[in-house]
């Protein structure tokens, strides 16, 4: 199988990594965290290389790309820890182009496009853990106009988005919404996660909203697998930067008289992360490449791309920290921030326990080579 990516794939590689190289530096970064945690601007010109339209088609004016191309972009703001909710864009990008009646499509997908509209989905629960079919929130038809009540938690970019993708129960049935956050009946309350982004609890209280489809669990099951390749995109880009800073710093710091590179145990150490980054680049192509296939096979492919994106998350980063000593956790070096991003990473759409009984639940009766 041919892994080699098109010269238009690397022209938006290197797009996107001359930009996060020029204007997203750590520096750069930290002065956004402390300002809340997103920046309309970065945005802004994030939209202006292409990457919000990446799943919205022509005829909408988007790029019309695949998931290829989505994860190469992923990988290079991965590298950066951009703090800029793009993964969302994809998700509801993708999303509506899947699922939207044409009109909602038409009236959504060009904003989205352009960067003028952020819409991000609004799905988790207090009481739901990571059961996507467990939702509290209720949606009430009345005549042509719907209206949802309920409570979503940690919505990244909450406050600053201009509609959510919001999941609600319709006669024991989840069906999927588009509310937008300045509907009456919404209230956002955001604040800073530990990774320096933003989110926002919401709270909709008969909030006039925009029927998506009927099938909210499929649609959201599908949203969700969007948001997983996109995070082992990204995992992949941190992964890499991590092992870079890594390397240079055993290349740098000396003990007894030697840079601690030189030390054997320390580069067998090395060698270990460098296998760990290299299982989930394999699994994030896999899951890339599984984004079109049938549900159960995409749900599958997903929840396995999940459990080895939490071992090597887990296993690089705390080795990076180890290798560091005491400078790996403090806030004034950047290795620590890509190690808070990396730990929080392994939470999003299910940790590592939940997607290994993920693939438990869907092994079937043979497997391997035997399938």
């Amino acid at each position: 199988m041919d892994f080699n990516f098109s010269d238009d794939q690397e022209q938006l590689r290197d797009a996107v990594r001359k930009w996060v190289d020029k204007g997203y530096g750590f520096d750069n970064r930290r002065a956004l965290v402390k300002a809340g945690g997103f920046s309309a601007e970065a945005y802004a010109e994030l939209a202006g290389l292409g990457l919000t339209g990446l799943y919205v088609s022509e005829d909408h004016g988007g790029m019309g790309m695949g998931p290829v191309e989505a994860m190469v972009a992923m990988e290079e703001l991965g590298r950066g820890i951009v703090l800029e909710p793009v993964a969302q864009t994809l998700i509801a990008s993708g999303t509506l182009s899947a699922y939207a009646p044409a009109e909602v499509q038409a009236s959504w997908l060009p904003r989205i496009a352009s960067g003028d509209a952020l819409v991000v989905l609004a799905h988790q629960e207090r009481a739901a853990r990571y059961r996507l079919d467990a939702c509290a929130a209720q949606a009430r038809q009345s005549g042509t106009a719907w209206s949802v009540s309920g409570h979503k938690s940690i919505v990244p970019a909450g406050d600053q988005a201009d509609a959510f993708l919001v999941p609600a129960t319709v006669d024991g049935k989840i069906a999927l919404f588009l509310v937008e956050r300045a509907a009456s009946g919404v209230a956002a309350r955001g604040y800073a996660t530990q990774d320096g982004s933003r989110a926002a609890e919401v709270v909709f209280q008969d909030a006039a909203a925009t029927l998506v489809t009927a099938d909210g669990l499929t649609a959201l099951e599908h949203a969700v697998d969007i948001g997983i390749a996109a995070l082992c995109a990204e995992a992949v880009g941190a992964l890499d930067k991590t092992m870079e800073i890594t390397a240079e710093y055993l290349n740098t710091r000396k003990q007894f008289g030697v840079v601690i590179g030189s030390f054997q145990a320390l580069r067998h150490r090395m060698a270990d992360m460098k296998m760990q980054l290299e299982l989930i680049r394999s699994m994030s192509y896999y899951a890339s490449l599984k984004l079109n296939a049938p549900a159960e096979e995409r749900r599958r492919a997903m929840a396995r791309a999940k459990v080895q994106l939490g071992q090597s998350l887990r296993f690089v980063g705390q080795n990076s920290v180890q290798l560091h000593g005491g400078i790996g956790v403090t806030d004034e070096y950047v290795g620590s921030h890509y190690f808070k991003r990396l730990t929080q990473m392994e939470m999003q759409f299910g940790d590592t326990l939940h997607h290994l009984g993920e693939v438990s639940a869907r092994m079937q009766d043979k497997a391997g080579v035997f399938a």
